[in-house]
């Protein structure tokens, strides 16, 4: 159930993008405690984007999940902040990061609900 989108306008060749999805999808089973089965990883990559006006190197992330720990928000912000700064080369003041917790009875799977 949780849900991981990154946007970037940084460029990464094809093994990276496929290093860097598996590294979220870890990270985020580990930082959530959920089974990493759950988890969905999107990166769009090469987006045209601008943060402070500048389009230097800069990544908009969204997580989503069922129960998302919001307490823990801050220390979750910390560990992938610094996942994307050494993977992408992103400051991480130049990452904003959007956290949601989803309602079981709204997120769909498997032709049900949570």
């Amino acid at each position: 159930m949780p849900y991981i989108t990154v946007n970037t306008n940084q460029s990464l060749n094809e093994a990276s993008r496929k290093s860097l999805c598996q590294q979220l999808s870890a990270a985020v089973a580990q930082l959530l405690n959920k089974p990493e089965r759950y988890v969905m990883v999107s990166l769009m990559v090469q987006q045209q984007m601008l943060f402070a006006g500048s389009d230097d190197p800069c990544a908009y992330v969204e997580l989503k999940s069922i129960g998302l720990p919001v307490s823990r928000c801050q220390n979750i912000s910390a560990a992938l902040c610094d996942l994307l700064s050494s993977q992408l080369t992103v400051n991480s003041d130049r990452i904003y990061i959007e956290f949601s917790d989803a309602a079981a009875n709204l997120w769909g799977w498997d032709r049900t609900t949570f």
